[in-house]
């Protein structure tokens, strides 16, 4: 297709450059000949009346002789490079500047001669009722005395030097022409550079990626609408790529999370089936086996909820509620797992009520994944902060821990599915590392925003904002 576009354009570029030399060769030339035909007629038309009322008038006066009368015509042929005639109406020759004397005693005719030949012109373009061997341009110009036409100045101008003065008119033309099409090949030369180069890198890009070729990389110095066309089309192919290596990720954790249970639910059953495991002891695996099925559904579960809080044009319903109450109720929910492992909760909550515009089930549940991981990585005998503040008509939500901390490396990584750090990995082994991907889903579709500070060894806090109620304000 490139190469078809671009000979296209080779092709209409060399019809452009040929029909202008065609229009050149003919309707210029034609148009330079006509013009140069009447301009020289009206110049000797000029002269002819201008000889027909003087010199001619005189000689037929008898005011002058007919010497004299050569003299003058014969100046006057060398400057317009012309013949003068001047004869009878009934085609007698009386002077001819063209002869070399006065020949009285030699009578010429012009056989034919009719001075109605001009058919109601002032010139005429022949052989001159075959005076001539070539063309000749004839003007004619009475002699008028008495009101009477007593003969005519008949002035010739070859064709030939007619034609000479247009093609030297043409030539200008066509080295006009030349010094055209080559300008015009700059502009050639710029669509080469400027469009039909990065065209062609767009378009073998994108052969690259129906290809399935995501990671090919390519690129398009400009800073025009072409520029832009091709950072779009990387920058597309890249969030494609990235998509896919995200899906692939994604597949591969999965698997990994559903193997591990499904493996320990396998040996365990199969150990009590062949007798390796004693039948004294099957209740304390079955408890084992009960918390594998539960590790297995907490993470089908949380598989469905996230790909629900993709799903574009997911609707929220959105409720006016407390989340001082909200913060309390979750908190409550906790109280077994921490007074197992001797952790304190902390409620520092700006008044006794402080509503907000949410999705109570969905604040809930980002609540209690926030809280679920700061006390599995606190340390025993330790505070967990809960705290809430308004600023600019926003709520912030923070919990805050004095735990082991996140490695500085792993703060931009934290929010990715399946995530875990090391740290992670070896303080929560029945994690599915999608808790914080579905908290920070739930705030973006709120059409707000979760941070996180943490220093390893020290603690994390997570803080996240949420639209103010109108209803305080009301009340």
């Amino acid at each position: 297709m490139r190469k078809t576009l671009y000979l296209k354009l080779i092709l209409a570029y060399i019809i452009f450059g040929l029909f202008g030399f065609v229009v050149v060769a003919t309707f210029v030339y034609n148009m330079t000949v006509d013009h140069l035909k009447k301009e020289t007629a009206d110049s000797l038309y000029r002269e002819a009346t201008l000889v027909a009322n003087t010199y001619a008038t005189d000689l037929y006066n008898s005011e002058v002789s007919l010497e004299t009368v050569k003299m003058q015509l014969d100046a006057l042929d060398t400057y317009l490079d012309a013949t003068i005639w001047i004869i009878n109406p009934s085609g007698r020759m009386i002077l001819d500047s063209s002869a070399p004397a006065v020949d009285v005693e030699n009578e010429v005719v012009i056989e034919n001669f009719d001075p109605t030949v001009t058919a109601g012109s002032y010139y005429t373009i022949g052989d001159f009722f075959h005076t001539f061997e070539e063309d000749m341009l004839s003007v004619f110009a009475p002699i008028s005395s008495d009101y009477k036409v007593k003969g005519y100045v008949v002035i010739h101008a070859s064709m030939s030097s007619i034609q000479a003065d247009a093609n030297i008119l043409l030539n200008i033309s066509y080295i006009m022409l030349i010094i055209l099409f080559l300008l015009s090949l700059i502009i050639l030369i710029f669509f080469t550079e400027i469009v039909y180069i990065p065209l062609r890198k767009i378009t073998e890009a994108t052969e690259q990626y129906a290809s399935g070729n995501m990671h090919y990389e390519f690129t398009v110095e400009s800073e025009d609408e072409m520029g832009y066309l091709a950072a779009t089309l990387s920058y597309m192919a890249s969030e494609i790529a990235r998509a896919e290596d995200d899906q692939k990720k994604f597949v591969a954790n999965v698997s990994h999370d559903f193997r591990s249970p499904l493996t320990s639910i396998k040996g365990y059953l199969e150990a009590m089936i062949d007798g390796t495991i004693p039948p004294e002891m099957h209740e304390k695996y079955l408890t084992i086996l009960l918390n594998e099925t539960e590790r297995l559904t907490k993470l089908t579960n949380s598989l469905l909820t996230l790909n629900n809080l993709n799903t574009k044009g997911i609707m929220l319903n959105k409720t006016d509620f407390d989340i001082n109450k909200t913060i309390r109720n979750v908190a409550a929910s906790f109280e077994g797992t921490c007074r197992a492992k001797t952790i304190a909760i902390e409620l520092v909550l700006t008044g006794d009520e402080m509503y907000v515009v949410a999705d109570m089930d969905k604040i809930q549940q980002v609540l209690y994944n926030l809280l679920d991981n700061a006390i599995k990585f606190s340390h025993h005998n330790s505070v967990i902060k809960l705290e809430t503040t308004e600023k600019h008509n926003k709520i912030f939500v923070s919990v805050k821990d004095t735990g082991i901390g996140i490695p500085k490396d792993d703060l931009k990584l934290i929010w990715d599915r399946f995530y875990k750090s090391d740290l992670s990995r070896g303080k929560d082994k029945k994690g599915t590392g999608l808790g914080l991907s579905i908290t920070k889903e739930i705030i973006r579709s709120h059409g707000e925003n979760i941070n996180v500070i943490s220093t390893e060894g020290v603690g994390t806090e997570f803080i996240f904002s949420l639209s103010k109620s109108d209803m305080e304000d009301d009340d």
